[in-house]
């Protein structure tokens, strides 16, 4: 009697060839997936019922632990496989058959109908935690928070900013697929970035691979329906004992660049559209302009100006890259605004934060908040120990009488450095300068310096009345210059003739003029 040599199929205890799944690989997969899933549900149901967006929450239960969820479902057919080679080349009689598909049997069916439901379930569950993890890196809260250390600065500018309430992805991203996706893949260097400790300090600016503002800003701002002018009342403190106010006030010549409906002026003459102006910048910052050229669109006429004090060689013209102007060369801090602590001691003098009549406090604290410091906490204690000291020793009267507003002046003097100033970043004001205007950076002024001229003798204006007129100066109280028509500016110190200086040559945002 001959010995059968066929294969056969070990049985268990109850008479069934042991599954694929049961190896050690599949296993550990069943066992991620569950928790994962445990875990998402959780942070699911904290992210709901939180009162405030939490960023980390939203990358855990959205990004994250899914992704781990997904590693363990593949983690199960993945070990199935190598289980079935594992057998197929050292027990064949160990893999099972595979399963006879017959819906004849309420069983079969059974099974069917739960694995359907189950996959239903997963795609729905999936789609809705796609959808959900999309609008969490769409949010301010993923832009801003996520990687708090680097975008500190950024994001604690942008809840100053009038843009405060437009979300980070609107201006940087915009609408549609395209710049979504490049956006993401940006981003996929910073996160390397970033988990490396790679990232530059500061972060340098401008963007370059920023989308056109006129696919983002003008979704909101028109440029074909400015016109005209915008009375603008400008608050100054003076560094002296009295904190001498100033007040100027003037009519900015905001204007308009469409044809159809006027002749372009003012400002926004500049805009591309009765005219187009391309420049090229010798900085990567943007701040040195040698070269403008300004083109007609309804003649077609072309003019270049080129910078008398660093004109531009042929061969560097054909090497530079020429860029088209747009809201953002001069609107560059539109949202991420470092005001300089001159302007912003100011301004909480204005609105009474801190008191204009203590002795000195403008030029105190300005000098503080122009310190160099080393972080934060040590710059809030040297302004607080500062402050006081100051009015102890010079003003004990007042220091004993008016204590209230000495705090009250030190708190607002330690909010405006922790909103402006971040020494860990190595950010502030002269980091990024602020290109609208021209006290405190060149500003207008990187073209509008009357050095810029063309080949025929044209020069591009450094006449203040070609974007503003002012109407009234007044200092402690009284006007010393005010028309209709425009009244000629008159600085507090005498430094000659204002049309051969930059107001940013002496105002550097800390203690000066």
């Amino acid at each position: 009697m001959g010995e059968n040599l066929e294969p056969q199929n070990p049985q268990s205890e109850n008479g069934e060839t042991p599954g694929l799944i049961k190896n050690l690989i599949s296993l550990i997969g069943v066992a991620v997936a569950v928790v994962a899933a445990g875990n998402i549900a959780f942070l699911v149901f904290l992210d709901f019922m939180s009162p405030h967006d939490n960023p980390y929450i939203g990358i855990l239960a959205y990004m994250l632990v899914p992704g781990v969820l997904v590693l363990g479902l593949l983690m199960i057919p993945a070990g199935m496989l190598l289980e079935r080679r594992r057998r197929r080349h050292h027990a064949p009689s160990e893999i099972p058959k595979f399963p006879v598909l017959d819906l004849n049997s309420p069983k079969q069916r059974k099974t069917i109908a739960a694995v359907s439901a189950f996959v239903v379930c997963f795609v729905v569950i999936s789609a809705a935690g796609s959808y959900q993890a999309y609008n969490f890196t769409d949010s301010v809260q993923f832009c801003g928070q996520l990687c708090h250390s680097v975008m500190h600065p950024e994001y604690t500018a942008y809840q100053q900013s009038p843009h405060a309430r437009v979300a980070c992805v609107e201006c940087h991203v915009g609408a549609g697929a395209t710049w979504y996706v490049k956006s993401k893949l940006s981003g996929a260097y910073q996160l390397y970035a970033v988990t490396f400790n790679k990232f530059p300090r500061p972060i340098p600016t401008p963007v370059q691979n920023l989308r056109p503002a006129q696919q983002t800003c003008e979704q909101c701002h028109w440029p074909k329906k400015f016109w005209g002018a915008q009375l603008k009342v400008f608050n100054h403190y003076g560094s002296d004992e009295q904190n001498t106010p100033r007040q100027v006030r003037m009519l900015i010549k905001t204007g308009g660049g469409d044809s159809t409906t006027g002749q372009p002026s003012g400002i926004h003459w500049h805009m591309n559209i009765g005219n187009e102006i391309t420049y090229v910048a010798s900085d990567d910052k943007r701040q040195v302009i040698p070269w403008v050229q300004a083109k007609d669109r309804a003649t077609g006429k072309i003019t270049v100006y080129q910078s008398s004090d660093n004109p531009m060689k042929p061969e560097q013209l054909n090497r530079a890259t020429q860029r088209h102007m747009d809201c953002i060369d001069c609107h560059n801090r539109p949202t991420h605004i470092y005001t300089p602590p001159d302007r912003s001691v100011d301004t909480a003098m204005f609105s009474g934060r801190i008191d204009p009549t203590l002795p000195f406090v403008k030029q105190q604290t300005v000098t503080l908040l122009t310190a160099s410091y080393d972080t934060t906490d040590q710059a809030k204690s040297a302004i607080s120990t500062g402050l006081q000291k100051f009015y102890q020793e010079k003003y004990p009267d007042v220091y004993n009488k008016r204590h209230a507003a000495i705090e009250a002046a030190v708190a607002e003097t330690q909010r405006i450095y922790e909103t402006t100033i971040f020494p860990d970043m190595k950010v502030d004001w002269r980091v990024h300068p602020n290109n609208i205007g021209h006290l405190y950076s060149a500003g207008c002024f990187r073209c509008h310096d009357g050095n810029h001229k063309s080949a025929d003798g044209k020069v591009i204006s450094k006449d203040c009345n070609s974007c503003h007129t002012m109407l009234s100066e007044a200092a402690g109280g009284t006007e010393i210059a005010g028309s209709t028509q425009g009244a000629q500016f008159k600085h507090p110190v005498d430094i000659g003739d204002l049309t051969q200086v930059n107001c940013s040559d002496c105002h550097n945002g800390g203690v000066g003029p």
